[in-house]
């Protein structure tokens, strides 16, 4: 298993507005499957306005979709950025507590299965500091092949900004690419 090269100091926050939510990615472990990341809610953000007035929590369609791209980090680490997963389908997710502004969270997931062009996940979302679980879930994902060369252009940039590396002998974390 891999460990990330910034595991204590703390995450960057959310870029809610350009729907990037996995911050860094601590663990990676390709033989088991298993992939852990951070995320940090921001203090302060226009969504916050409305959900709700006075008590500000974190939507709870917005941990769902936290829990996605975990998964998808995981689906395009293990087939090497060769196919871009697309959720299809939720199950069993269940909301657990509220999140509130500026809360540090650890997302991780799992490879339950995969075949015929599909994979399933599970994966939880946990508060960082005391590790209570605030939600979790069975995922979806369907793989297919890269729709066009912007949108895999786009994943590699992305998955180097949380601090992953794609070279010819697989995928890696930054800090362990090098060794």
């Amino acid at each position: 298993m891999m460990s990330g090269p910034l595991s204590e100091s703390p995450a960057a926050d959310m870029r809610i507005d350009k729907f990037q939510f996995v911050s860094l990615i601590e663990t990676l472990d390709i033989p088991a499957t298993k992939i852990s990341v951070r995320a940090r809610i921001p203090d302060d953000h226009s969504i916050f306005e409305g959900h709700f007035p006075g008590h500000p929590l974190m939507p709870g369609v917005l941990l769902t979709e936290l829990m996605a791209q975990t998964c998808g980090f995981l689906l395009l680490s293990l087939n090497g950025f060769a196919r871009m997963p697309f959720l299809a389908a939720l199950k069993e997710v269940k909301l657990r507590e509220f999140v509130r502004p500026g809360s540090e969270l650890v997302c991780s997931a799992e490879r339950a299965h995969d075949g015929s062009g599909y994979a399933v996940l599970n994966a939880s979302v946990r508060l960082r500091e005391s590790q209570k679980r605030i939600c979790d879930g069975t995922l979806m994902f369907r793989i297919v092949p890269f729709p066009n060369n912007e949108l895999r252009q786009h994943m590699g940039d992305r998955a180097h900004e949380v601090g992953l590396c794609i070279s010819g002998d697989g995928v890696h974390l930054l800090e362990k690419a090098a060794t």
